[in-house]
């Protein structure tokens, strides 16, 4: 252990850790930050969305909310309570038709496709999803694209001036208000958090726009989630289940599907793809116990039978699945709201297979087609080539969906061609955030024989004070670069247990195995070398891109930068390579950071 430390404490310098005052200005036993509001709407995004961050717990008082955790139930009432302060009752939200979605893994992708298979029919979409890569009005969009600065500030400060002027002052009592707050909430006193108000003014926006559907997705788990208070969802819909955020959902996956079906409503169809039996039971048990007709979603090639395959705009085997549940949600949507362009649709009865009837199968519709084949997800799946690099961007950050991103990652690399006759270099640039445990993860990866292995924290740059999007108080920086010293460690360790298991058993490798995926020699070097921890994300794309992208041209590196070992001789080879392939993977938002620097026009 002691020579593993001494390895990270080597590696520290690449961290060039602020001064443990990092986190100052923010207090530290506050519930949220203490920076004052701006006093006149219609200021900058930008001050918005600085003004925003001010609903965001801090790290601290995050920990103690975990372990002071009361009953869940008061959470949707005091939801419910900032709704009736922002002007809003439970029965207006029924006026946006909503598809509500949730699951473990996926629920993004089948928004974005049920989203864009809506908007081909000509209707006018919201849709609320989570988290942002790059702006945080990402978060809110119309008609597939994300409300433009001035929208999101003119809604932003009318919602936050309406629930300022409605927080119940000292000394007078809570009739001031036009809601009765429960006894042990602090709904009529306080501003919302983050996602809530996040939630109140997707909601308002989309009320404003006259949206014809919305298509909301859930934050986290389903039953308590703040966008839980929808009372008439026109279809519900629930994608591949797993295990994550377990402090918050259970540490089964039984336990989070019970979660997850909290989402289902009295007489609201809702649909779900395969699921492991257990989970896929206690779907079937929350269904029931409330008469929620639950159907099970027959697979793409049901579908595509008697007609062309369909092109999918987002790659990878595994969107088969969402796709699949987007296509149910949307036929659903549209029948129930007697749309004139699914009365010529042909479907077959719903039949019962295991322990669900098995949803309609049906034809998809050329307005569905053309849906599916022009969705786009940025974040999922997504490739960059640029010159000799080409960037691998997935947000994979469970244990089922770091094995689909490896998969993808492995099926698009034979589908490359060769560049040149110089060595081609697999680099992995990783995250993990929260309570995940980053060894399995990592575990998974291991077997794509990555040259180098990268780590940094979701910080666009060492200082964040100019980039409002993409703060975050819910952590502190010694603890994201800590948490990036133990991913080396962890990383270093299956290093060596790999080659141990290699010394005694070095079979030979079969054509199309795990050793054919790189088409020139592997680089040698021991892997427990062969790992770097930098302090942020513009830092280590530099390490990576040795200013070979013709898009990422940042500024001189950092003195210091190449004086590690590693770090020196992999600029040597990484600038004479033919071709790096670099996977970007582990946390959403480390994709949306490096998403940024790549794509300067996302934050325009």
């Amino acid at each position: 252990m002691s020579r593993a430390r001494s390895h990270l404490r080597a590696a520290l310098f690449l961290a060039a850790v602020s001064p443990r005052g990092a986190t100052t200005g923010i207090a530290a036993r506050r519930e949220l930050s203490a920076r004052p509001a701006p006093q006149k709407p219609g200021m900058e995004y930008q001050d918005a969305v600085r003004t925003l961050n001010t609903l965001q717990t801090n790290a601290s008082f995050l920990e103690q909310v975990k372990r002071q955790r009361g009953d869940p139930q008061t959470q949707l009432e005091a939801m419910e309570m900032y709704l009736a302060r922002s002007g809003l009752q439970v029965e207006d939200l029924d006026r946006l038709n909503i598809i509500h979605v949730t699951g473990t893994k996926g629920k993004g992708s089948t928004c974005a496709f049920t989203e864009r298979i809506l908007r081909s029919y000509g209707l006018k979409t919201g849709f609320f999803s989570s988290p942002h890569l790059v702006q945080v009005r990402e978060r809110i969009r119309i008609n597939g694209q994300p409300i433009s600065p001035e929208l999101f500030t003119k809604h932003f400060w009318r919602l936050y001036h309406r629930l300022e002027e409605t927080k119940r002052l000292q000394g007078q009592g809570a009739q001031a208000l036009t809601c009765s707050c429960p006894q042990d909430s602090n709904s009529c006193v306080s501003m919302p958090a983050y996602f809530r108000f996040l939630t109140l003014m997707a909601f308002h926006v989309f009320l404003q726009e006259k949206v014809d559907l919305a298509v909301v997705e859930v934050g986290i788990g389903g039953a308590y989630d703040c966008t839980n208070i929808v009372r008439k969802p026109v279809v519900c819909g629930v994608s591949s289940l797993g295990i994550d955020h377990t402090s918050l959902l259970g540490d089964t996956v039984e336990k989070i599907a019970w979660q997850k079906g909290g989402i289902f409503k009295h007489g609201v169809p809702a649909f779900t793809v395969p699921q492991p039996e257990g989970p896929l039971a206690v779907l079937r048990e929350r269904a029931e116990q409330i008469s929620c007709p639950l159907y099970l979603c027959p697979p793409l090639e049901a579908l595509e039978e008697g007609g062309p395959p369909l092109s999918l705009g987002l790659d990878g085997e595994h969107q088969r699945f969402n796709a699949a549940l987007a296509l149910q949600l949307a036929h659903c949507w549209l029948r129930q709201k007697d749309h004139q362009g699914i009365r010529e649709l042909k479907a077959s009865k719903p039949s019962l297979l295991r322990q669900l009837p098995l949803a309609p199968v049906f034809q998809p519709t050329p307005h569905m087609r053309h849906g599916l084949r022009d969705t786009e997800w940025p974040g999922r799946t997504q490739v960059l080539r640029r010159g000799p690099l080409t960037w691998y961007l997935d947000g994979a950050h469970t244990c089922s969906s770091v094995q689909a991103c490896v998969r993808w990652f492995r099926q698009a690399l034979h589908r490359e061609e060769r560049r040149g006759s110089g060595p081609e270099v697999l680099v992995l640039l990783f995250n993990s955030t929260g309570d995940r445990d980053p060894a399995p993860l990592l575990k998974l990866l291991q077997p794509c024989q990555f040259d180098y292995a990268v780590f940094c924290p979701n910080l666009t740059e060492v200082s964040s004070t100019d980039n409002a999007d993409q703060q975050n108080f819910t952590v502190t920086l010694d603890r994201v670069l800590l948490r990036c010293l133990e991913h080396q460690q962890h990383w270093s360790r299956l290093d060596e247990e790999q080659a141990s298991r290699d010394l005694w058993s070095a079979p030979s490798p079969e054509p199309g195995g795990p050793a054919s995926l790189l088409r020139a020699p592997h680089l040698p070097h021991t892997h427990s070398t062969s790992s770097l921890v930098f302090s942020c994300i513009s830092h280590a794309l530099q390490w990576i891109s040795q200013g070979r992208d013709p898009v990422f041209q940042p500024l001189s590196p950092p003195r210091g930068f190449l004086a590690h070992p590693v770090a020196g001789s992999g600029a040597s080879v990484l600038s004479e390579a033919a071709a790096i392939h670099v996977l970007v993977t582990g946390s959403l938002h480390l994709v949306g950071g490096v998403l940024k620097l790549l794509e300067p026009s996302l934050s325009q």
